[in-house]
């Protein structure tokens, strides 16, 4: 166990690391303090359960929408300011609502547009953090890193509803939201502290559309992304359920105060970091497929467990129980998802990551909540377990471990083209050719390897890629893409990572002529069409 604890604590050897997590961690105390007391807000504004749990959609939609954008800004602009930018505009959310609640000019609408706002806050924080972790640790260091950021998320599951159940039973809302506003301004200027070492290049920063479709675009050519998502949108649609619904669980207890719902929400923190410390043992014992299908199983026992529990004392251990299963999905998840992403598109990755999360999320809880309102919460929780182990089910063949991690490590080896006369570098689109001389005889196996060359140059920013076979000799294939401009068509060799290497000396070691492979490089002229 101590071997254990060690390793999952050793990022926060790391002073940067350090730093940046107890940010997180008082910026997640925040969201908490501000979610629970928006959900106990909406209890005593309305008794229906859809009003109780869009609070949970209004809170994660924004995550959903502006999920891109944010990390494609979180890509092209100082990650460290933008941070820091983040957790004012939650501040400036925080303020208004609570001086909504002390005016006492609050509704259920005006509840839910101000948690929306609020959401804007974390859907801007969320990409750009995640970016920020693999740069203040070692990779093989990154699995404990993301499981203390899971650590930092259940702490505040836990400080934040505590302190905000104290604060609504002393002196009321509006003081949670106050605190919630000084607290961001704090964590701002913790975020100042960290002097990021700023990688410069040669070439003119992306544009914001186009690194939008760039980041889009690579998660589109990931097979390893396209299964992180769905297991992403599937587990946390129906791990929803709870959280959106539990206000409404401990208002059912005996004897329920606001205090009953703090202890249920602490409970799910306690459990998640309890589980921390045993993930890097169960990492090491279990493929990551295998440990999201025993999480799905687990949470999915914990929702039926805590649909009958008579009282608080069967429904804490449930809670906790539902916390450790969850943290164990959502971490293999998101490692895997950071470990198919190479650097210079992460946060843009990440955040597509983040709105399938949110997105599952947000449905979910308005599913539930819908469910909840024909039927009961009880029923609307069994259902949801019921769906989360179908789901598991019905895609049980979509596993991790069919798409092996690859080698995203940047890579230098293959020097950049230098035109040959001179022309405006925003100039395009330009066009590049290769021809290959192979052995017919091989032909298969070379379409095999250019399939995942097609997939590697679109995901590094090609518009169009397309694979020739001259019809006069069988050997000769050209192969063809297409680049927005002279500036995108270098910038894809600034992301060659190791594996692009890698895929380079296959191709290569096809090509049978007598010199090498031929390339042809040539930009749009801009003759005007009639």
């Amino acid at each position: 166990m101590r071997l254990t604890s060690m390793a999952a604590l050793a990022p926060l050897q790391h002073r940067f690391f350090r730093t940046m997590w107890i940010a997180s961690l008082i910026a997640n105390v925040c969201l908490w303090m501000n979610d629970v007391a928006a959900a106990w807000m909406m209890t005593s504004l309305t008794d229906s359960p859809l009003m109780v749990a869009l609070v949970q959609t209004a809170s994660t939609l924004p995550v959903f929408l502006l999920g891109l954008p944010s990390g494609a800004l979180a890509d092209i602009v100082d990650r460290r300011r933008y941070f820091m930018v983040t957790q004012f505009w939650v501040a400036g959310s925080a303020t208004l609502l609570g001086l909504a609640v002390a005016m006492d000019a609050i509704n259920p609408t005006l509840l839910l547009v101000l948690v929306f706002a609020n959401g804007l806050g974390l859907a801007m924080r969320w990409p750009v953090y995640s970016a920020i972790v693999p740069e203040l640790v070692p990779r093989a260091q990154l699995p404990a890193a993301m499981a203390l950021n899971g650590v930092a998320m259940n702490a505040s599951r836990i400080v934040g509803p505590i302190i905000a159940g104290m604060l609504i039973a002393s002196g009321g809302t509006a003081w949670v939201f106050a605190l919630n506003a000084v607290l961001s301004v704090l964590t701002g200027f913790v975020i100042l502290t960290w002097r990021r070492e700023r990688k410069v290049s040669a070439l003119p920063g992306e544009q914001f559309l186009g690194a939008i479709r760039v980041g889009a675009q690579y998660v589109r050519q990931s097979p390893r992304m396209h299964t992180v998502l769905l297991r992403t949108t599937l587990f946390f649609a129906q791990s929803a359920a709870l959280v959106a619904l539990l206000p409404l669980v401990a208002r059912a207890m005996p004897n329920a105060t606001a205090n009953t719902y703090t202890m249920l929400l602490a409970s799910i923190g306690v459990g998640a970091i309890a589980s921390a410390f045993y993930l890097p043992r169960w990492r090491a014992a279990f493929e990551p497929d295998e440990l999201i299908r025993r999480g799905t199983w687990g949470h999915a026992g914990c929702l039926v467990l805590a649909a009958v529990a008579p009282n608080v004392w069967i429904a804490i251990p449930a809670m906790a129980g539902a916390g450790l299963a969850f943290l164990v999905v959502a971490n293999t998840i998101a490692v895997s998802a950071q470990m198919s992403l190479p650097d210079w598109v992460r946060a843009r990755g990440m955040s597509v990551y983040q709105m399938a999360l949110m997105g599952g999320s947000a449905l979910g809880a308005a599913l539930w909540g819908q469910i909840a309102t024909l039927t009961s919460v009880p029923v609307s929780l069994v259902i949801a377990a019921l769906t989360g182990v179908a789901g598991l089910w019905l895609t049980r063949h979509r596993r991790l471990e069919h798409s092996p991690v690859e080698d995203l490590t940047p890579a230098q080896q293959l020097k950049a083209p230098v035109a040959g006369w001179t022309f405006d570098p925003s100039d395009g689109p330009v066009l590049t050719t290769i021809e290959y001389q192979i052995d017919p005889g091989r032909a298969a196996e070379f379409r095999e390897v250019m399939e995942q060359t097609r997939r590697r140059r679109l995901g590094r920013g090609a518009l169009s890629w397309e694979l020739f076979r001259d019809t006069a000799d069988p050997g000769r294939f050209i192969e063809y893409m297409l680049d927005e401009s002279w500036n995108e068509h270098l910038r894809r060799f600034e992301r060659m990572t190791t594996v692009d290497d890698e895929l380079r000396d296959r191709r290569l070691a096809f090509h049978i002529g007598d010199e090498p492979p031929r390339i042809r490089r040539s930009i749009a002229d801009g003759v005007e069409r009639g």
